[in-house]
């Protein structure tokens, strides 16, 4: 039986509107002490309004060495990048 702690991966998000950002990375025994932890380290000023924490060892990530193949199709859809789009100047965080 191994006595290290999981790894856990770091999400905050600074104000509610915006996306979550990875922060960083902390050791944990458990999901809860994983938040209490990166509220201390991440976010010591109130910087933040929402943590995520995810193990490590759960997190699935596409292999950069395949980025062509994988995002290739999309750049034949124009049409579903938001760039023909005026915002209005009152919408905040887009």
């Amino acid at each position: 039986m191994s006595n290290q702690w999981d790894l856990f991966e770091v999400f905050i998000r600074s104000k509610n509107g915006t996306s979550h950002k990875h922060a960083g990375s902390i050791h944990a025994a458990d999901a809860q002490m994983a938040i209490d932890n990166a509220r201390d380290l991440y976010t010591r000023r109130g910087e933040g309004t929402s943590i995520w924490v995810v193990r490590s060892k759960d997190v699935t990530a596409s292999d950069p060495g395949e980025a062509a193949a994988l995002f290739e199709p999309a750049e034949s859809k124009i049409y579903r990048h938001p760039t023909f789009y005026d915002i209005p100047k009152d919408v905040p965080n887009i």
